[in-house]
């Protein structure tokens, strides 16, 4: 029987599971990875949980796609993120901007006390973006880290994919939701998913789009919502367009530029600017 203290420990350990001798042992020019998702309502085809099994999904996914032998430490996932705009609706949980700064800015500071420079945060969830931005500049400046800030939905579609698939206006307009959600939870976790609630309704935003108006829940002239100034209901888009077959499509493309992502954080030099502080 092997004793399982010696057991060859995983490629990619995740921080929680390591001892503080087997965490001060790693590689310090380790990458760590961190998922930020959020706990909110998803309408009713989908889980309070969506954001989060996508970025875990995404992740899980992009580590089989890494070199053997890449250094990298899996940090604890941020599971409640950044959520006021859906605040309206029962189950969401959220944390204050104040409380989403600070709570990234102390994962920051950890990783940073144990040696490593390089931290990724993979992201899940449009509502964190703008916290994101401030603690990763602030970690920047207090321990020189270099933070990168990685948003699935930024990411362009796979080269090829048919416009009837998933329409460029599906895209812009179904933000919360709609097809493309849909489809990776039909594919990460199709257990979780009601079918039988699949909707497809249409965003304010898009509405104001027809009518030509520059305003709009994003783009160049984007006002602060919450999620019933786009519908009623809290979700928008076609949550009929999205398949398992193009969740799988799309989780293999994410998984590969979030590896390559990775790869170019390890790569990266991190020097200060020069003649700066």
């Amino acid at each position: 029987m092997t004793d399982s203290h010696t057991e060859t420990p995983p490629a990619f350990p995740r921080w929680q599971d390591l001892t503080s001798r087997e965490l001060a042992a790693l590689p310090k020019e380790s990458v760590a990875v961190m998922v930020l998702g959020a706990i909110e309502q998803h309408g009713a085809h989908l889980p309070l949980s969506t954001d989060l099994d996508i970025g875990e999904g995404l992740l899980t996914a992009a580590l089989e796609a890494l070199p053997a032998g890449f250094p990298l430490v899996q940090l604890p996932p941020m599971a409640v993120g950044a959520s006021d705009e859906h605040l309206s609706f029962p189950g969401t949980l959220s944390l204050s901007p104040e409380l989403a700064i600070a709570t990234l800015e102390a994962h920051g500071d950890a990783v940073a006390r144990a040696g490593f420079r390089r931290l990724v945060w993979l992201n899940s969830h449009g509502g964190n973006k703008a916290v994101m931005d401030l603690a990763a500049l602030r970690l920047r400046r207090r321990h020189g880290l270099l933070v990168v800030k990685a948003h699935y939905t930024r990411m362009p579609l796979p080269e090829g994919l048919p416009e009837a698939t998933l329409p460029a206006e599906e895209l812009r307009h179904g933000l919360h939701g709609g097809a493309l959600e849909t489809a990776l939870m039909r594919h990460l976790a199709p257990e979780k998913v009601r079918l039988d609630h699949l909707a497809s309704p249409i965003s304010r935003g898009q509405a104001m789009a027809d009518e030509g108006q520059l305003l709009g829940p994003e783009g160049e002239a984007a006002f602060a919502w919450l999620a019933e100034d786009l519908h009623p209901k809290g979700v928008v888009g076609n949550a009929g367009l999205g398949t398992a077959e193009l969740g799988k499509r799309l989780v293999t493309h994410y998984a590969r530029r979030i590896a390559r992502v990775l790869i170019e954080t390890r790569a990266m030099r991190l020097e200060r600017i020069s003649g700066g502080p």
